[in-house]
């Protein structure tokens, strides 16, 4: 089905372009709002013909960059390309791309790092000044000018309703029977006129199937035919199967306890191996008629509307493998009734979070003996990819775990370490620290008692006896509250820039 069948609105008709023409109305310094989250929904073309145009620009001595906003991370036809050309300035709120974060760390692009929830009503808000042009992927548009989003809605819909002009990018190849998937809530509103959102369980549908559009704004149609990067989801390995059991086991002690409800409260789960292997876990695991609640639909959500074990998915993205896609598109008419598309505004709301009882589970890069949590930075300086939405789910949820496992580098970097050397999440957000070694269950206890469980259960044995020398030490020379020794908190870290290894 070419671009004419799947652009129905006549008015559009005579704004069909090709890319390169498309990207020549995105001036120097223009604020860009682009679709996209983890690898779905995001523009192919355009991004690539900005990228030509950076160049070329860049050639003739003259300057050429854009501000970049979208819902998460995109893939390499987008940041990388863009990063590849020189031509981001400012980039929020979340990437994944290598060249792009190694520009990031070199201060090339000024990245702001924000909770995915507050990205969309902090640019409504006018927080973050005015948006010129909004990239959005979409399948098609129908007749009445409505538009038929994509793979995944992200923060397309306030794009389309704050940017100035609008491009957008019809995926020819993306399946158009997706229409139909997706839920838009047009409910919210600025404070102090907002209201309360009508949902009571995570598979409510509140809102319509299709975004909206002033179609005085559309200045360009472009026709892309283009996949999604698809991610590739290794088999568990045996550490992410410690994890994915620990973690069974003690929701189902938790159940058994009166502490959950028999039928399982909602589920988040964060993009990865060790994600997929928690969800594998749960289709082996005694809960039925599971709902899924969260940003990501990947592999493991699919297995288990497939196998019956959940009932429906809510999500604001659906980022698969490629055999799982493929199987998403044959079974269509199936996964339709089952999975519900949100904006990331809803599937992050952290209102809805804790109003529905969300099960949080989301990896993290290290954690210290208090139950501080870092997401984000290697080594106190150097941005990995964003807090994206763990803080969300977190601050939240009924239940947080936090995954990882206990060592990382081959054994020279301990993932759990005296002092982090970056905080996302504080300790009054982390209930439950999750590595190979063991879970951590830190509700209700103190920093000492707290710092005892997680030396105990989720440190590397390795690493074990340096935690507790450095923690025996600590409560033996200051304060008992939260015992630090603050000339050594963070020389784990100082050790392995100096030597490549956090071992004496």
């Amino acid at each position: 089905m070419g671009i004419a069948e799947r652009v129905r609105f006549p008015q559009f008709h005579n704004r069909i372009m090709d890319a390169a023409a498309a990207a020549a109305l995105i001036p120097h310094g223009a604020t860009v709002g682009m679709s996209g989250f983890t690898g779905a929904g995001y523009p192919k073309a355009l991004p690539q013909a900005i990228a030509e145009r950076a160049q070329a620009e860049h050639a003739q001595g003259r300057p050429y960059k854009i501000n970049l906003w979208t819902g998460a991370s995109t893939a390499p036809e987008c940041d990388g390309a863009l990063a590849q050309a020189h031509a981001i300035g400012q980039r929020l709120p979340f990437n994944t791309d290598p060249l792009a974060r190694q520009q990031i760390n070199a201060g090339e692009i000024d990245f702001i790092d924000m909770h995915l929830s507050h990205v969309a009503q902090h640019a409504w808000f006018g927080f973050f000044g005015k948006m010129n042009v909004a990239v959005i992927e979409v399948l098609g548009v129908t007749a009445d000018g409505l538009l038929i989003p994509s793979t995944a809605i992200g923060n397309n819909k306030t794009w389309l309703e704050i940017a100035d002009q609008v491009i957008l990018e019809v995926n020819t190849k993306l399946p158009g029977a997706m229409e139909g998937m997706h839920d838009i809530y047009y409910g919210t509103a600025i404070p102090p006129r907002r209201m309360p959102i009508s949902m009571t369980h995570a598979d409510n549908r509140i809102g319509e199937p299709y975004l909206k559009v002033d179609p005085a704004k559309v200045i360009a149609v472009v026709e892309t035919h283009g996949s999604d990067r698809n991610n590739v989801f290794n088999a568990p390995d045996a550490d992410s199967n410690l994890i994915a059991s620990a973690i069974i086991d003690f929701l189902t002690h938790e159940m058994q306890a009166g502490r959950l409800p028999k039928q399982m409260l909602p589920i988040q789960s964060g993009v990865g191996n060790v994600a997929n292997a928690v969800l594998a876990g749960l289709l082996h695991g005694p809960f039925e008629q599971l709902l899924g609640f969260t940003e990501v639909l990947q592999d493991g959500m699919l297995d288990l509307l497939r196998a019956g074990k959940m009932s429906r998915a809510s999500a604001t993205a659906i980022s698969l493998s490629a055999q799982a896609f493929e199987d998403f598109e044959k079974n269509l008419d199936f996964y339709r009734s089952r999975i519900i598309l949100r904006p990331q505004e809803i599937s992050n709301h952290p209102e809805l979070v804790r109003r529905l009882g969300v099960i949080a589970m989301n990896s993290m890069i290290e954690a210290d003996i208090y139950g501080n949590i870092n997401s984000t930075h290697l080594m106190g300086s150097s941005m990995m990819n964003g807090i994206g939405g763990s803080g969300d789910f977190a601050r939240n949820g009924y239940l947080s775990f936090f995954v990882t496992p206990s060592v990382a580098k081959g054994g020279k970097i301990s993932c759990i370490v005296p002092m982090c050397s970056h905080v996302d999440h504080t300790e009054h957000d982390t209930q439950i620290i999750v590595t190979e070694q063991g879970l951590a269950d830190l509700r209700g206890l103190s920093p000492k008692q707290r710092a005892k469980v997680v030396i105990e259960k989720c440190a590397h044995p390795s690493y074990r006896p340096m935690l507790q020398d450095y923690f025996d030490r600590a409560c033996a020379k200051g304060a008992l509250h939260t015992p630090h020794i603050l000339t050594e908190a963070l020389s784990w870290h100082q050790r392995f820039l100096d030597t490549g290894d956090m071992r004496v």
